[in-house]
């Protein structure tokens, strides 16, 4: 079973409001003691938070739901509930965070970047919330909201300094078990490496550079063939890339062509990824002229390095020392990004296929979807609230007549003009 995860989805799902209480102050030798009914609390919210301890996105393979606590309702005695704890999921470095529409939300670079996936539901009022002047004793108290609930895509991109890239079985998860920690399976046969490899590189001065063993690419990989824009994908945050042409190709393929048909790939997958510092290096220098190939190999005038014997290794963890200093030098600190949602005000009006007209806007379905409609107060209370809001004027602009339906929230009605 596969141990790294890198594109999944999610189910996020706010916390419901808690609803808020209708009670009276009963007390002795009190006897109006007038409404105390406190309110509810809000709900949690659910935030994701990139976190450099995390690798993958294994975690949400088989359980992909992730839910925040949803608030405490309110009672007499003007006890307001709890509000509900907010639930943190932590995700890697480089996770994209993409709507089912395919417009990326969050881009989490950085470590504790955060992005407020789904947002709790607000907590009810309690009935002493309601008294006034003109309304002494009131007899309701609204609903909690429910917390909202989505499902999102989460796609990874490897934070890695060095990329190493080539052809399938051209030694890359050798070479990354020599030059670091990394333990990547290795075998004797082409895509062996289904997964990135991430490895430290530590030298003794205190230098440290991340890289990254990407899966074999084929001809054709730039258009999706071999799982090609998956590989891919991890290459787009290298800050330089070497290249491991197969000293020993079974297939016949040279060097020169190898490099061609890479560099191809990843001009075509993305154009600024030839601008990046690079290197190429011959791979499998210990199997050169030992394998029967057709392929010329002497033309190759580039280092020659063997990760089973360790020639050239060396001089190529120096080389890609100096494309990652090079490459920190002149690059502009990448930041994440957010798209933040913000709460649209005011409503406005939508017709449905069906002809029925649909009042649009948080404050307007808050007032229907909270309220106690059974109550008659409360659907006064309400129909108080949707007037202050302008619903009926925006009703009335977008040409509404006696008798058409009109939804708001979770109520549907016939509109009646008023007298």
């Amino acid at each position: 079973m596969s141990g790294f995860v890198d594109e999944c989805s999610i189910n996020v799902r706010g916390g419901d409001g808690g609803a808020g209480a209708v009670s009276m102050r009963r007390e002795a030798h009190v006897p109006m003691g007038g409404p105390d009914g406190g309110d509810g609390g809000s709900g949690g919210d659910v935030w994701l938070i990139a976190d450099h301890n995390v690798a993958s996105l294994l975690a949400f393979r088989d359980h992909p739901h992730r839910k925040a606590e949803n608030g405490v309702h309110g009672s007499g005695k003007k006890k307001h509930g709890a509000a509900g704890d907010d639930t943190e999921v932590f995700v890697p470095q480089g996770t994209q965070v993409i709507s089912y529409d395919g417009e990326v939300l969050a881009d989490l670079v950085r470590h504790g970047d955060r992005y407020l996936a789904a947002n709790g539901g607000q907590g009810g009022r309690g009935n002493a919330s309601f008294q006034s002047q003109r309304r002494r004793a009131p007899t309701f108290a609204e609903q909690g909201e429910v917390g909202e609930e989505r499902w999102l895509r989460l796609e990874l991109k490897l934070m890695a300094d060095v990329a190493l890239v080539g052809f399938p079985n051209v030694g890359k998860s050798t070479l990354i078990s020599r030059i670091s920690a990394a333990k990547p399976k290795i075998a004797d046969y082409p895509f062996t490496t289904l997964e990135p490899n991430l490895g430290v590189v530590r030298l003794d001065d205190g230098f440290e550079m991340v890289v990254a063993d990407i899966p074999g690419l084929i001809e054709g990989a730039s258009e999706g063939k071999g799982l090609g824009h998956q590989f891919l994908r991890h290459i787009e945050r290298a800050r330089g890339i070497v290249l491991l042409l197969d000293l020993a190709p079974i297939d016949g393929v040279e060097p020169a062509e190898q490099e061609r048909i890479l560099l191809q790939e990843l001009g075509r997958y993305q154009p600024d990824m030839l601008d990046r510092p690079r290197l190429s290096i011959g791979s499998r220098a210990d199997l050169e002229g030992q394998v029967d190939s057709s392929a010329d190999t002497s033309a190759f005038d580039g280092l020659r390095v063997s990760a089973i014997t360790g020639d050239g290794i060396p001089q190529l963890i120096g080389g890609m020392r100096g494309l990652v200093e090079e490459a920190r030098r002149d690059e502009h600190i990448e930041e994440g990004f957010v798209v933040h949602r913000p709460l649209g005000e005011g409503v406005r009006v939508e017709r449905g296929d069906d002809g029925a007209y649909t009042v649009v806007g948080r404050q307007a379905e808050r007032a229907v979807n909270l309220s106690d409609l059974t109550n008659l107060d409360a659907l006064d209370f309400a129909q108080a609230q949707l007037k202050r809001l302008g619903v009926n004027k925006a009703l009335a602009r977008a040409g509404v007549k006696e008798g058409d339906i009109v939804r708001i929230g979770r109520m549907t009605f016939q509109f009646e003009p008023d007298e």
